[in-house]
């Protein structure tokens, strides 16, 4: 059976639905790929991000990643500046144009800035309030109730992952897989797998994401716009399912002829580019092993994430 190269698309902003949702849905139409479209669906408060400039890695990162010239200056005041625009209200006929060309859609979040800076140390009823808001708006918007979930920058509670029983969901893709610094699976057996007592079946991130090669160092070579995308397909050499989380901010403008690159080479791999659905039905039968809620770091990523360290 040909492995599965799973393409998971997280929307922050209302800039990357209005722009950079059309441009992925263009190019994967003419790679003939698969892939699911998650949607930040309430305000765009990306400004508010700026209080993290303490966090560790944080200013590496913006240093690294060119952070204006992706989000755009416009973005970057939402929130602070300017008044937050409501993606879900303003950009639905971009959101249902992307369902409508056949690719799979479900949730992000409601609030981005929010939800990825607050729900770990949030309760039950702020979690779930945060979940229905983004639950009745994604029915507005495609008229019918949601089914998966990604979460806003890997960050989830206890409350958050019991929601996706109770909604229904039968997989969603929350967390990461542990990598060591060059990118490459910690634990080469990291896959699928479920909380404790829970049904959901969560699909961690296997690979690194553009933002957090870029400008690194890694094997005495500077990773840049030239070479990150055969960095990339060196790591998927192994031919084995693999889930990987793109930004329509990032390969969907300034990085889309990386990510064209990394289709090509995808497919010369052979792998078929696939949705969230596609994994889910290729595994759904298999017995899957059961983790707790974990936190751990990634390289080039900042704080902690949800991670599947299968040796804890």
């Amino acid at each position: 059976m040909e492995p599965l190269l799973v393409l998971k698309i997280d929307v922050d902003t209302y800039r990357g639905t209005r722009e950079g949702v059309p441009n992925l849905a263009r190019m994967l139409a003419r790679h003939g790929a698969g892939a699911t479209f998650l949607f930040s669906l309430g305000p765009d408060h990306t400004g508010r991000a700026m209080k993290r400039a303490l966090r560790p890695g944080f200013f590496s990162k913006v240093s690294r990643t060119s952070v204006v010239e992706h989000y755009g200056l416009k973005t970057l005041m939402y929130g602070v500046l300017l008044p937050g625009p409501d993606i879900g209200a303003k950009a639905a006929a971009e959101m249902r144009a992307v369902r409508d060309a056949g690719f799979e859609c479900g949730i992000h979040t409601w609030d981005h800035v929010l939800w990825q800076d607050a729900v770990r140390t949030r309760g039950d009823a702020w979690t779930l309030r945060m979940l229905e808001h983004s639950e009745r708006r994604y029915r507005e918007v495609f008229g019918q109730a949601p089914h998966t979930h990604g979460a806003a920058g890997w960050q989830m509670n206890g409350a958050a992952f019991a929601r996706h029983d109770a909604a229904g969901y039968r997989y969603a893709s929350d967390g990461r897989a542990l990598l060591n610094d060059d990118g490459s699976l910690r634990d080469p057996q990291a896959g699928p797998y479920r909380l404790p007592g829970l049904s959901c079946i969560q699909m961690p991130t296997t690979l690194p994401t553009l933002d957090e090669l870029l400008g690194r160092e890694i094997g005495g070579k500077v990773l840049d716009e030239d070479n990150i995308a055969d960095h990339l397909l060196a790591l998927t050499a192994d031919r084995r399912d693999h889930v990987y989380t793109l930004h329509a901010e990032l390969e969907g403008q300034k990085l889309a002829p990386i990510f064209d690159r990394l289709l090509s080479g995808w497919k010369a791999q052979g792998y078929r580019l696939a949705a969230m659905a596609d994994y889910h039905e290729k595994i759904k039968d298999v017995p899957l092993p059961a983790y707790p809620l974990q936190w751990g770091q990634v390289p080039g990523r900042s704080g902690e994430l949800i991670v599947l360290d299968t040796h804890r």
